[in-house]
């Protein structure tokens, strides 16, 4: 299945500016005000879990901890992905702090409701600068067992070609790039695959070879192809997941600025599968970087 009722997030208790990530992502805002941030993150999080569990979707939400230091702990797709065979992911993390964020203990709290049957760990790799960030990196056709990824310092081969191996999907690589010509930090900024429709921003692929094979990929795979601008992707139009309630009714969540960014075209586009869930994450998103999407770890683990 692509699309999932159940969720992992993280509650922050220490959120602000990572200055060890800023360089790699242009969509922190190193200006924003840190006047009470992890007051005003913690609201907008606590405010947005409510709304994905006021229509039925399942969220298990764990506390963050003090220690060790974790800013960016409110972005849990990063280190960790959960996959319908049992299996675990754990990925290697470009900045130091972010490494800290793996946590066993979380692992063990969900085994004791989901059915996990091996966990692969792929962090060694950052002992070689080789990064992988999860589900930023890495976005999933689960059905079609395809990974789409835009390289980047965060996103790297090497270890891409061990993911794949262990896993069984194949590698969609390319180069996306802002308006600026920066490279695209994460993969699932530029695009989101539901379960019948694929949200991309083309123009943030140069290279016409590339965007041809990508355009090729989402053909193939019989899904509509949803456009979205630069501009837009730059108001996190991107980064969006499809998720089902418990009835089986399918949402697609993101940030309340993602949405308010959509045309009524894409947002017509977009009903024919699934009803918007948005919530204003403007804290999270300019001091983190990262938004709705980045804030939701998909559990396709078994139930007990």
């Amino acid at each position: 299945m692509q699309t999932t009722s159940h969720l992992l997030m993280i509650r922050p208790v220490a959120f602000g500016l990572n200055i060890q990530t800023a360089d790699s992502n242009a969509f922190q805002n190193k200006s924003a005000s840190q006047e009470k941030v992890q007051e005003k993150a913690l609201e907008e999080f606590d405010n947005f879990v409510a709304k994905l569990r006021g229509v039925g979707i399942d969220v298990t939400v764990i506390e963050d901890t003090p220690n060790p230091h974790t800013p960016d702990s409110i972005f849990p797709n990063n280190w960790i992905s959960f996959h319908e065979d049992g299996s675990i992911y754990l990925y290697p993390m470009q900045a130091e702090n972010r490494r800290l964020e793996r946590r066993e203990d979380l692992i063990d709290h969900l085994s004791e409701n989901f059915n996990i049957t091996e966990i692969n760990d792929l962090s060694f790799t950052e002992e070689n600068g080789e990064y992988l960030e999860g589900t930023g990196s890495l976005v999933l056709d689960r059905e079609n067992k395809l990974a789409y990824a835009c390289l980047s310092i965060r996103t790297q081969e090497k270890v891409l070609d061990i993911f794949t191996k262990e896993s069984g999907f194949e590698a969609i690589t390319f180069h996306a790039v802002d308006q600026n010509g920066m490279a695209i930090y994460h993969t699932n900024v530029m695009m989101c695959v539901g379960d019948a429709f694929v949200v991309i921003c083309l123009d943030s692929i140069p290279d016409h070879k590339e965007k041809a094979k990508v355009v090729k990929a989402i053909k193939d795979s019989r899904k509509e192809m949803i456009e979205i601008s630069l501009d837009q992707m730059n108001q996190f139009a991107g980064n969006m997941l499809q998720v089902k309630n418990k009835e089986d009714k399918s949402f697609l969540i993101m940030s309340a600025r993602a949405h308010q960014a959509l045309n009524q075209q894409q947002l017509d586009k977009i009903a024919k599968y699934a009803e918007i869930l948005s919530s204003s994450l403007t804290t999270i998103e300019d001091n983190g970087g990262g938004s709705a999407r980045c804030m939701m770890a998909e559990i396709h683990l078994p139930r007990l």
